[in-house]
């Protein structure tokens, strides 16, 4: 793969040949698995579990807590150990469903479907049933996304697969190693949209997933494959949905309103394991990967593990990290313990030998703009920042803070280190959590 291009650049290293050359591994899990009842955007699940029952693989253990919500399952056999609070990837403590692991990977029996006999809202109850959200880290519940309010107006669904987070290979060894599931789950999603065409699109650093792909689906008039141009952050929704169609959405539109579906690979993969397979959301592919990994590499993960099991699969520390992130180094979130457990929407786990941020030294803004020739959102980031940090939310909804995609390329290419999408993120989390109440 080529080097990463931003707008402001070309990221130095971008690490993903450190992972990307190495199959997808099956990890088996050891100990007690936690399943967070707030893996999703939405209301949390509900537990229809309770301390001391025995549960199977693929048991369902919470329940959607409302339409905008999705349900949880088992990914282990074992009993429930208790129903508390533990800590997440944001630092927060969310309750959650603890099951010690029996190690006998016991599960349940799962049906088949011909999805040809199926109708629109049985493909949309089965995902939904499987607990299906957006795996490329959104979590929004899928069914939801699929279920717009006039569906013969979406024209395109879009299989999210640029993966232009540096080190990040997870998407790209699921393309090259199931591409036929991929496919299979865009042609399910397709059936949902009559009057849809499908487009896989992926940057040109791929060419081999843009080759195997291509020759995949040459004889499907509903589907495509469209190069895009590798630069960050080509696969943020938005940037994604010009790229493919050359419409533009904003903070207070849905993809919908541009007639856009827009999935990340791992989401419509699960969309193939639940009706096709009839399987729930059960895993995941993660990388974990960075220069202070002794083995980086992508595996295939039962969620509910934790993250201490996921580096010592990878051989462990080959130098004590600095730095470890959840996700990736633009968009991932810091983490200050390693005990947490893997979610639905855990891509990747960075672990980093020097952490250059906390290194660098913020000064006075120098008025150079670079911020503003980077910004996607086409907004000033210097502004929003300035805004932010004086806590006039009046000022900046006024010059489009909610524009923002929180793509962190402000922040990289500042000279003088400002922590600019830092305080913009902190802002606009404000502002939607006061407009939800």
């Amino acid at each position: 793969m080529s080097k990463l291009t931003f707008r402001g650049g070309v990221h130095p290293y971008d690490g993903k040949n450190l992972s990307k050359d190495k199959p997808i591994k099956t990890i088996v899990p050891k100990g007690e698995m936690v399943y967070p009842l707030s893996q999703h955007i939405g209301a949390p699940a509900v537990p229809v579990v309770k301390k001391g029952d025995r549960v199977l693989g693929g048991q369902k253990i919470a329940e959607a807590g409302g339409f905008v919500s999705a349900p949880i399952y088992a990914t282990v056999s074992g009993t429930v150990k208790t129903i508390e609070p533990r800590r997440v990837v944001t630092g927060d403590l969310v309750n959650s469903i603890i099951i010690d692991n029996d190690g006998i990977f016991e599960e349940v029996s799962y049906t088949p479907h011909d999805v040809t006999t199926l109708d629109k809202k049985e493909i949309i109850t089965l995902i939904q049933e499987a607990g299906i959200v957006g795996m490329g880290g959104a979590g929004f519940p899928t069914h939801v996304k699929l279920s717009p309010k006039e569906p013969e107006k979406i024209e395109y669904v879009i299989a999210n697969c640029a993966e232009c987070e540096p080190y990040l290979t997870s998407d790209y060894r699921r393309m090259l190693e199931e591409p036929q599931k991929l496919i299979d789950g865009l042609k399910i999603m397709l059936r949902l949209f009559d009057n849809a065409q499908g487009i896989l699109a992926i940057e040109d650093n791929k060419t081999d997933c843009i080759e195997l792909l291509s020759n995949l689906v040459q004889n499907e008039e509903r589907i495509s494959v469209k190069s895009l141009k590798t630069k960050y952050p080509q696969g943020a929704e938005r940037q994604l949905i010009y790229a493919t169609t050359g419409r533009a959405i904003n903070s207070s539109m849905l993809p919908a309103d541009a007639g856009c579906v827009v999935d990340n690979v791992d989401t419509v993969v699960a969309i193939y394991h639940a009706v096709i397979e009839g399987k729930p959301l059960m895993n995941r592919i993660v990388t974990v990967t960075g220069d202070a990994i002794r083995e980086p590499r992508n595996f295939y993960v039962r969620i509910g593990m934790n993250y201490k099991d996921l580096i010592d699969e990878a051989g462990g520390f080959q130098t004590e990290p600095e730095k470890v992130v959840s996700g990736g180094p633009m968009m991932g979130f810091a983490l200050f313990d390693l005990n947490v457990p893997t979610t639905k929407t855990a891509s990747a786990l960075l672990c980093l030998t020097h952490d250059e941020v906390s290194a660098m030294e913020p000064s006075p803004c120098i008025n150079c703009g670079r911020c503003v020739e980077v910004c996607p959102g086409r907004v000033m980031p210097k502004k929003l920042a300035e805004l932010a940090q004086r806590h006039d939310e009046e000022a900046f909804v006024a010059n489009d803070g909610m524009e923002c995609c929180e793509c962190g390329c402000c922040s990289y290419v500042c000279p003088a280190k400002r922590q600019l999408t830092q305080s913009i993120k902190s802002m606009r989390k404000t502002i939607l959590g006061k407009r939800k109440k």
